[in-house]
């Protein structure tokens, strides 16, 4: 008999083809994880001991409690900020990700988002469309700062940060960061707080792990700070940002522009960011290449093949 596997999302079809070769599925469970698992059958609730999931996903205490042979939660992807790893260790539950999987595929969209907004893509799209170009030579427009020169803060300098930070410094740009402490394998400039970045920066990159202690550290201060030229780019969570906040700053062009792959209440997005011509956006893209989602399948496989193995598995992540 193949192990029972609990879906506690919806995950992409190869994926879920892969480990239906595997294992016996249940689910996807959809709505609130914690209260959808008791309405699964007594016998499956019975013989359950892993579930398969998106980080982003709440699966909390209660959950897992309704599992008693739950043993291991496997996350698909770098985040885990839904699960209650705290929770789980008490339980003696192993919560595994994906890590690194998807680090050089976000790393292209902070750049690519970079470009438009700096560039002002977006704006020359309005005017092609409007049909306001005449041609370069009667262009009115004053020419924009390039990307060369410019100093790029990065907050948070894991995986994605530092692909990042590797990619601007092809485009001639000054890199400075700020982690919770400095790393000794890089020669960036490490600033001690995420306000000294600000002030610094040209352009923001918000690049840190997704955490629940992480939410609204970008405040309506760090973006004062980045000032009326300053740019931020969000490819983490859209809750780190108070978007409320960024909202007013571009309406009041108290900065000069962003681009954002992720927002604070997906897959709801303010309509002010489809609309201010200083804004690039795109639908949480950063990880959907072939590449990233074929690693993070890997990971997942061997996440779960070590664990029913009785090995430990690969990638796991401490309460």
């Amino acid at each position: 008999m193949k192990p029972l596997l609990l879906l506690a999302s919806r995950l992409p079809a190869g994926m879920h083809d892969l480990l239906a070769d595997r294992y016996e599925l249940v689910g996807p469970v959809l709505g609130k994880f914690d209260e959808a698992v008791h309405d699964l059958p007594a016998a499956d609730r019975e013989r359950i001991t892993a579930i398969c999931t998106v980080g982003a996903v709440p699966i909390g205490g209660a959950g897992m409690d309704a599992l008693p042979k739950l043993k291991l939660v496997s996350a698909m992807g770098s985040g885990y900020e839904g699960i209650d790893v705290v929770a789980a260790a008490r339980r003696g539950i192993t919560v595994t990700n994906s890590p690194n999987s998807n680090a050089s595929s976000v790393a292209d969209i902070a750049m690519g988002l970079m470009i438009e907004c700096i560039r002002n893509m977006p704006a020359g799209r309005d005017r092609l469309r409007g049909g306001q170009w005449r041609g370069l030579s009667l262009d009115p427009n004053v020419p924009i700062r390039g990307m060369t020169g410019r100093k790029v803060g990065i907050y948070g300098l894991g995986a994605i940060g530092l692909k990042i930070a590797q990619r601007a410094a092809a485009f001639e740009m000054e890199i400075g960061y700020h982690n919770r402490k400095p790393r000794s394998d890089v020669s960036y400039a490490y600033h001690g707080s995420l306000l000294e970045l600000a002030k610094w920066a040209d352009v923001l990159v918000i690049a840190l792990r997704a955490a629940p202690e992480n939410r609204h550290t970008v405040t309506r201060e760090i973006l004062a700070a980045l000032g009326p030229e300053g740019h931020v780019i969000n490819i983490a969570r859209g809750w780190v940002m108070d978007e409320a906040a960024l909202i007013e700053a571009l309406q009041n062009r108290t900065i000069a522009g962003a681009g954002l792959d992720v927002y604070e209440f997906e897959p709801k997005v303010p309509e002010v960011f489809l609309t201010l011509p200083h804004v690039a956006v795109t639908p949480h893209l950063g990880g959907g290449t072939t590449e990233a989602q074929r690693a993070m399948e890997e990971m997942v496989v061997a996440n779960l093949e070590a664990f029913f193995a009785g090995h430990t598995p690969p990638n796991p992540v401490a309460p």
